[in-house]
């Protein structure tokens, strides 16, 4: 199904597609995406070839990061669930990842994943999904994540995932 797609690590010329697809996404949009990052965020992740995206017919129509829990030290999200899941050695934090509403279902965010685990040469990762996102948990352990268990932020329930490369298919 993803054969539409090109699916390559980003370029600043992504970066107003990345923040167009970011929007209808947000929480208080009604998305799944808590936070809001900007266009010198994003171009940062691009010059430090931690994002890729999924153009079709030269739009963007996904996106997924890969970044260091270093540079996500900050976020409160974060340390809560590092303080109750610690991460591996040279362990990443994915995500977000994005997909357009009309892109969905189509296994974009697992080829996304794809490309991007090529870039992190097999590292394992962690991430989190709120609690009440079953779309989100259901394509994430299809894409080989298992659930560490849950965590709780701002009153929030939340369940951490980790992958590696051993990590079994659901």
């Amino acid at each position: 199904m993803t054969a539409d797609y090109e699916i390559s690590l980003a370029t600043l010329d992504d970066i107003p597609g990345i923040l167009t697809l970011q929007e209808p996404s947000l929480i208080e949009r009604g998305g799944g995406l808590s936070m809001r990052q900007t266009a010198d965020w994003f171009r940062n992740a691009v010059i430090e070839k931690s994002i890729v995206v999924a153009r079709h017919d030269d739009k963007v129509v996904g996106y997924v990061l890969g970044t260091s829990l270093a540079a996500k030290a900050h976020v409160t999200i974060i340390q809560t669930m590092l303080r109750v899941f610690p991460a591996q050695p040279d362990c990443y934090f994915y995500g977000p990842v994005c997909v357009a509403e009309t892109e969905r279902g189509k296994g974009l965010a697992a080829a996304l994943f794809e490309v991007l685990k090529t870039h992190m040469d097999g590292r394992p990762a962690m991430t989190f999904v709120r609690a009440d996102n079953a779309p989100s948990l259901r394509a994430h352990r299809k894409m080989g994540m298992r659930e560490l268990g849950t965590f709780v932020s701002e009153g929030v329930p939340h369940i951490a995932l980790t992958y590696s490369a051993g990590s079994p298919k659901s």
